[in-house]
């Protein structure tokens, strides 16, 4: 070897690195996919001391899980520790001078970058899957729920009363003059008015509650832990909350009440059973009143 000549580069073993970052990005794609493939190719030709390896990911997104986003912040850590090779020692250079190799900074911004996508693609699908639940849950005009996810709300309090023995009732809502309201003022009073109902029956009930509108004027309140008894002195205080207050309309002030009727969970067969007993409970009392 002649005197000016550098000594050559030690040939690099790539196959600790390969083996880590395959592994570690099985365990980052775990977190987000059911299914996933993470392959390592390397290129075809071996590898020069002046030509490094280099590596591909290969990876095939399929059913997302629609993991918490603190998931991704503990698979980048475990991402981390798992790319965590030795520097390569060059003969001759000193240890603060060595560096990764080249293929091992390539395959970790790689995976940098696709770490950033995946995070990207979670928090896009979790707000989508969010507004298509509020979507399938929520009544298209008030602040309630929909007739089928009220049934829903309605079936799990069956359920828990006859597991825990606890009480629930549904209180059943006609709305009085809505016909008039429309047909002197327009729908959008009508609007107007169902929008009001909803937020005063909204306002009155505890957490754990639930109201929805159940078709055009009429709505529905399901008390969780509320006997009968109870149950009827609220649809009273609300009958009168509505007959006194007013809501407005183009600089107008508009009245707007109800009737009321209330009936307790019995061991009523289905959801729909039990809120239609409810129904038929106002249909005596608005019939009484007449």
């Amino acid at each position: 070897m002649m005197p000016d000549q550098q000594p050559p580069l030690p040939a690099q073993d790539h196959e600790p690195i390969r083996r880590a970052t395959t592994a570690s990005m099985q365990s980052l794609l775990a977190q987000y996919f059911e299914t996933q493939t993470a392959d390592d190719v390397m290129a075809a030709n071996d590898p020069t001391p002046a030509e490094p390896v280099r590596h591909a990911l290969s990876v095939t997104d399929e059913t997302p899980r629609l993991r918490p986003e603190d998931a991704i912040a503990a698979s980048f850590a475990r991402l981390e520790a798992a790319l965590h090779v030795e520097p390569v020692v060059v003969q001759g250079v000193e240890p603060e001078q060595n560096e990764w190799p080249a293929s091992a900074q390539a395959l970790i911004e790689s995976l940098m970058m696709e770490n950033e996508r995946l995070r990207e693609q979670l928090h896009q699908r979790t707000l989508a899957l969010q507004s298509a639940r509020d979507q399938a849950d929520n009544d298209v005009l008030t602040p309630t729920l929909n007739r089928r996810a009220f049934l829903n709300e309605v079936h799990r309090a069956m359920a828990d009363c006859k597991r825990y023995g606890e009480e629930a009732c549904l209180i059943y809502l006609d709305m009085d003059s809505f016909k008039a309201i429309n047909d002197a003022y327009g729908h959008g009073a009508g609007d107007a008015a169902l929008i009001y109902v909803a937020e005063t029956l909204k306002a009155s009930v505890r957490e754990g509650d639930a109201v929805a509108r159940i078709g055009g004027d009429e709505f529905a309140i399901l008390l969780r832990r509320a006997d009968l008894k109870s149950s009827r002195v609220k649809a009273m205080k609300l009958e009168a909350e509505l007959m006194m207050g007013t809501f407005a309309y183009n600089g107008l002030y508009l009245k707007t009440g109800g009737s009321f009727g209330v009936r307790a969970y019995a061991g009523q067969p289905t959801a729909e059973a039990w809120l239609s007993e409810a129904d038929a409970a106002m249909f005596l009392v608005k019939k009484s009143a007449r």
